[in-house]
């Protein structure tokens, strides 16, 4: 590539920076028409989106996560589709099925493969512990690989592709606990706390009213990936890669690397691809500032909802009253000598 063509590249990567970040600006003004509050979930939800990774949002219910998915897709100008998880919901109910059709002219029968709801770009995921291991097995495919494959063919997912999953943590009778491997493939988990008293209140007003507010799109599918596709092309120094790798190593007590929180409270820790995300993730958070430098606090800002759902901790830490958030910021804090 010549000197002039990268001069070009870099002004209109500059050009998607600052409009990635009114982008941002733009989607958490479309959001607060429906949504009070929440502000760090919408923030995560927006890094993820950037970032092209799936969230787990877990929450007790009654805090507007299905209304919140569904806004951030309107607000996206792309094709949503809900599957509320039950105990009878099949696999082929997620993905699509083969039906037998005559054809009335020559009275030929043939297969044909009717899509089923995994095929939007936005898939709400509801309540989706409260179906059985079969069938969460089902979104495996399509979350890792951007793939669906039924009756010996292969589907491909159109981009962008996104599963916003929930997660009630209070009603644990008739669930299924998600398996590790299908957690892992959630590049978040992002806990939905109470609103304030003053909140509460707005909410309370707001759906009492007759005031129905309207959501209008914000960015095209085509936009959204150019906008993805730049979030992989910020640069991450080498120093930050080897924190984040740090930070995810830390996490394993079997590592030479192990923090002491670690050793002492987790039994298993994270994975490689908790690194990647720490990195990618950091990256995004940049791009929403339109900063084109991820910092290390970028990447501190990460780790709760990287971590937080790839820790497995021990009876240890359940005796002493700890929970994975609690050991994550610990693990922060032995790590502010990184700067």
């Amino acid at each position: 590539m010549t000197s002039s063509t990268e001069a070009v590249a870099q002004d209109r990567d500059i050009e998607l920076l600052q409009r990635v970040a009114q982008v941002a600006e733009e989607l958490r003004h479309e959001i607060e028409k429906r949504i009070v509050g929440q502000h760090d979930v919408v923030e995560g939800l927006l890094t993820s989106l950037l970032a092209n990774g799936h969230v787990l949002l877990v929450g007790v219910p009654g805090l507007a996560k299905t209304l919140l998915i569904s806004t951030l897709a309107e607000a996206l100008d792309l094709e949503f589709s809900r599957i509320q998880f039950t105990p009878d919901l099949m696999p082929t109910d997620i993905t699509g099925t083969e039906v037998i059709e005559e054809d009335r002219s020559t009275g030929r029968r043939e297969f044909r493969f009717v899509r089923g709801p995994i095929f939007a770009n936005v898939v709400l995921a509801d309540e989706i512990n409260r179906t059985p291991p079969k069938t969460q097995a089902a979104l495996l495919q399509a979350m890792q690989e951007r793939e669906v494959t039924a009756g010996g063919e292969t589907f491909t997912l159109d981009p962008p592709f996104f599963v916003l999953a929930t997660q009630n943590p209070i009603e644990q009778e008739g669930t299924y606990p998600l398996p590790e491997a299908q957690l892992d493939r959630f590049m978040l988990e992002l806990p939905i706390g109470y609103p304030s008293k003053d909140e509460e209140e707005e909410i309370a007003t707001r759906t009492t009213g007759e005031e129905d507010p309207q959501v209008r799109p914000i960015v095209s599918a085509a936009e959204l990936i150019e906008l993805q596709r730049l979030v992989r092309r910020v640069p991450a120094s080498p120093s930050l890669v080897s924190f984040a790798v740090h930070l995810a190593r830390a996490t394993r007590p079997d590592s030479a690397e192990a923090a002491p929180v670690a050793k002492k409270y987790v039994s298993w820790g994270a994975g490689p691809r908790a690194s990647q995300y720490l990195v990618l993730g950091a990256k995004a958070r940049a791009a929403l500032r339109g900063d084109p430098i991820p910092s290390y606090d970028d990447v501190r800002a990460m780790a709760p909802a990287v971590l937080a759902h790839r820790i497995v901790l021990n009876f240890e830490a359940e005796a002493d009253g700890r929970v994975t958030r609690d050991v994550i910021a610990e693990l922060l804090q032995e790590s502010a000598g990184w700067t």
